[in-house]
């Protein structure tokens, strides 16, 4: 099946050189069972760049990997980027290929970001601009890897911010009377129960652990809201704009949580 805008923007780890196994740091805490320093392979890297752990990352102390996604940056940079040159079989190229890799995240979050607004007709007043700026970050996402290390990525983010601000006012609009915002609110281990949140700008809120059983959270702004342990139980999801699989994956829910379209329930959610 021939590649989609979409596909690419979503992780391919058998196409991918184990980047974010290598590339990113983490510390022992609750989400891994061991320190990291960036650079340096998981111990459970397998010389094909396969997890040794796949499918038991949450038993084993990883949770972490689980609620990580480099939207299909991993392979874009091992395959296009690199020419399917590894790591391993040019150690000399390591370093920058780490490097790349980070600034590739970005730009592919942005593509993801940008590709679900142009899905939104009530933002088709500003698709022009959304369109022209899709155009931009892939541009750029086709750039040398010494092109890509010297790109001013917060310039990129601040054009395309503006854009989903507007596209999130649009689309907020359409749930009815007068959106409210909790921007960046800390809402940590509140308790939200059935709270009627449709159309809530909650944009980098800090929900974690929040109790959001039956809550609805329909056409709710969530572009960098913190769900970790959020217990989304019941929860109405469905239009929310900018969710994404990982903050699913880092919160609770169940058979009864209503999801946008394209979403895949958490295995680890309740049944």
């Amino acid at each position: 099946m021939p590649e989609t805008r979409e596909s690419a923007l979503r992780g391919d780890c058998a196409s991918c050189f184990g980047l974010c196994c290598v590339a990113l740091p983490f510390a022992r805490s609750a989400d891994f069972a061991v320190d990291k320093a960036p650079g340096e392979p998981c111990r459970n890297l397998r010389e094909d760049f396969r997890c040794g752990i796949h499918t038991r990352l949450r038993p084993s102390g990883f949770q972490g990997c689980t609620v990580y996604d480099c939207f299909g940056a991993g392979q874009r940079v091992s395959q296009v980027t690199f020419g399917g040159v590894s790591w391993r079989e040019a150690p000399e190229t390591a370093g920058l290929m780490y490097d790349v890799f980070q600034v590739m995240r970005q730009l592919h979050e942005l593509l993801r970001y940008l590709t679900e607004a142009l899905d939104r007709p009530a933002a088709r007043p500003v698709h022009g601009e959304l369109r022209g700026a899709l155009a931009r970050v892939e541009a750029l996402v086709g750039g040398s890897a010494d092109e890509l290390v010297a790109l001013a990525v917060p310039e990129v983010r601040a054009e395309v911010n503006r854009l989903l601000l507007k596209t999130s006012e649009l689309v907020r609009g359409t749930a009815g009377g007068r959106p409210g915002s909790r921007r960046g609110a800390d809402l940590i281990g509140r308790r939200l129960r059935g709270a009627k949140l449709r159309g809530t700008d909650l944009r980098g809120a800090l929900l974690i652990a929040a109790d959001l059983t039956g809550a609805d959270l329909s056409l709710t702004d969530l572009i960098g809201a913190d769900l970790r342990d959020a217990d989304l139980s019941g929860a109405d999801l469905t239009g929310a704009l900018f969710l994404t699989q990982p903050q699913l994956n880092a919160a609770r829910g169940d058979a009864a949580t209503r999801l946008p379209e394209g979403f895949e329930r958490p295995a680890h959610w309740a049944s």
